[in-house]
């Protein structure tokens, strides 16, 4: 029977087959049950640190005669003795005597063990399975990359959803062994607690989405991040246990509230959601902060499967668009991550996205205008994110235009305008879709702008409508500068165009508000300055709308020369050796 089994996994997918053979060996797997058994008799026999015995408290959880003795506790005072100056302090008292036995509630305390076992392995599961899985799965690709079997898999007729399918459940197989040895006791413990079952399928489809986003996001950094060489395992795994680590701080703190864009971020993680179905996990004694959720003003928070249904949503649809990065990167690995067309349609939903979670209806009026000016912040900055990386994943470097400029017209598609290649072809210069993805970044901002109040009642003095209108085309055009600073440097022929570009884009945009801030050169004293900087937005208001316009004007007129630049240095690129050597260059 296990030869059949065997048999049909290797016809269902030779890759997972490959990737169990190498791991699912005696030693290992008896390494693995050994220590799952053993993390199991740990967490349940820590709790009887705290069993009651013959010395429990009169004032403890468990002890029934609480009520009684309380209220005295606070008064520090149980009897008058026949000495009216002398009083028995009532720590004195509970010192010397102690709960009945038959005063405890057993029934309270067994059903309070079996949910900390529950939420303790809930917290166990999460981390065990995303990092040491991103983990395992980043090394084995590095392994595979040193050893030179990775290509060998690349030529083989499998295809690649279908080899990434193999990795993503043959190469953390030890793993998934660790925690299935463990999930009787976990499914147990919930009973016992009185968890409905439900909530705990919940927590179990929402453990196994976040297995998918977080694996199929470690083979996407594998891939692409070949020049860290050994460290990439460490890398990942790190990155991933500190985001874990964050959102889980976050999530037990009531201050940081999910009425901003960062609502979205925080959903990668699953503690906000299983803190819902389970509010004793993060000890948060004003409930779970979805509860207010909301989404274009749709309450989402209001319903548990409302929550539990977008979360798995959401991951679910990143998934999906990283498993389309993987196959493009799979198979060529020097193809970027994604296209043209597909960053289109990342940028707007996640437009739609972020301003979905900043559109909320706050109870608390008086802090309406912290918050929208809290959520401006939020919004440009991730854009900012978003662009920069956008520009270092679509900007092709010096061959691939060299080949576009040079071929082009020997493409059936010779007949479609050059506008077209630049809007759709992959190995155009990206400053076009650049552009349009500063358009699709722009179109929420415009109406909302226009339509707001908040600019029209206290900020109305230094900060209206026309002068952050402007400000939104200084962002613009300063992100359009970048964009064609990148291209300009990877048309260079010097080596490692990549680090040079990045390095310039980061330079350019971190150093000029820090040696502003080293000099002392304050926005609020001289804020044209700072309005050539990567943050316009705050020196907005502090500089009237003529000089705002004139900087806008200013870096217009800078972009026009670099792109002048580039054009030259593109139609160069494009020509034929034989008459670049008669041209004498």
């Amino acid at each position: 029977m296990m030869l059949n089994l065997i048999d049909k996994i290797g016809d269902w997918n030779p890759q997972l087959l490959r990737e169990l053979k190498g791991r699912l060996k005696f030693f290992n797997v008896a390494i693995a049950v050994a220590t799952s058994l053993l993390l199991q008799l740990v967490v349940f026999v820590y709790q009887f640190r705290e069993f009651p015995d013959d010395k429990y408290s009169l004032i403890g959880t468990y002890c029934r005669l609480r009520q009684v003795y309380e209220p005295q506790q606070q008064n520090q005072i149980f009897k008058q003795s026949n000495n009216a100056s002398k009083f028995v302090d009532f720590n004195d008292f509970l010192s010397k005597n102690f709960c009945p036995a038959n005063e405890i509630d057993w029934q309270l305390w067994w059903r309070d063990h079996w949910e900390y076992i529950f939420l303790t392995f809930s917290v166990i599961f999460v981390f065990t399975l995303l990092v040491a899985g991103s983990y395992l799965l980043i090394n084995d690709l590095a392994k595979e990359e040193t050893r030179g079997t990775l290509n060998f898999i690349r030529l083989t007729p499998q295809s690649e959803t279908s080899i990434l399918t193999g990795k993503l459940l043959g190469v953390p197989s030890l793993i998934y062994l660790v925690i299935l040895v463990a999930v009787p006791l976990h499914l147990l413990a919930g009973r016992y607690a009185e968890i409905a079952f439900s909530y705990i399928l919940s927590y179990y489809a929402i453990l196994i989405v976040s297995c998918i986003f977080f694996y199929s996001a470690s083979l996407l950094f594998g891939l692409v991040s070949r020049w860290f060489s050994g460290f990439q395992p460490w890398l990942g795994s790190g990155a991933v246990f500190l985001f874990l680590f964050t959102t889980i701080l976050m999530a037990s703190s009531y201050s940081n509230g999910l009425n901003n864009s960062t609502a979205w971020l925080r959903l990668f993680a699953p503690w906000d959601t299983i803190n819902d179905l389970f509010p004793n996990l993060l000890r948060v004694y004003n409930g779970s902060q979805l509860k207010n959720l909301e989404f274009f003003y749709l309450p989402l928070g209001k319903n548990i499967v409302s929550v539990v249904g977008f979360h798995l949503l959401n991951l679910g649809l990143y998934s999906y668009g990283i498993l389309q990065a993987l196959k493009r990167c799979f198979r060529n690995p020097q193809a970027s991550i994604i296209s043209k067309r597909q960053s289109y349609l990342l940028v707007a939903f996640c437009q739609v996205m972020m301003w979905g979670f900043s559109l909320q209806s706050w109870r608390n009026n008086s802090r309406f205008n912290e918050y929208v000016a809290q959520n401006l912040i939020f919004l440009a900055l991730y854009n900012l994110v978003l662009l920069l990386s956008l520009i270092a994943v679509l900007s092709p470097h010096r061959q691939d235009v060299q080949d576009w400029a040079r071929y082009r017209h020997q493409e059936v598609s010779s007949r479609k305008s050059v506008w077209r290649d630049l809007i759709w072809a992959e190995k155009s210069p990206a400053l076009v879709a650049i552009a349009i993805n500063l358009t699709i970044v722009a179109i929420p901002w415009l109406p909302w702008i226009s339509l707001t109040s908040v600019f029209d009642t206290e900020y109305s003095d230094n900060f209206d409508k026309l002068k952050v209108l402007l400000a939104v085309a200084l962002s613009i055009s300063i992100i359009m500068i970048y964009a064609t600073i990148a291209q300009l440097i990877l048309l260079l022929k010097t080596p490692k165009r990549s680090f040079w570009a990045i390095g310039t884009i980061g330079a350019v945009t971190l150093l000029p508000p820090m040696i502003l801030e080293f000099l002392g050169i304050s926005l609020w004293n001289h804020p044209t300055i700072w309005l050539f900087s990567s943050f316009p937005w705050a020196a907005i208001q502090y500089s009237g709308a003529t000089t705002i316009f004139m900087a806008f004007l200013a870096q217009l007129s800078v972009l026009a020369l670099l792109n002048f630049q580039l054009t030259k240095q593109v139609r160069l690129a494009g020509e034929s050796a034989t008459k670049a050597l008669l041209a004498g260059r």
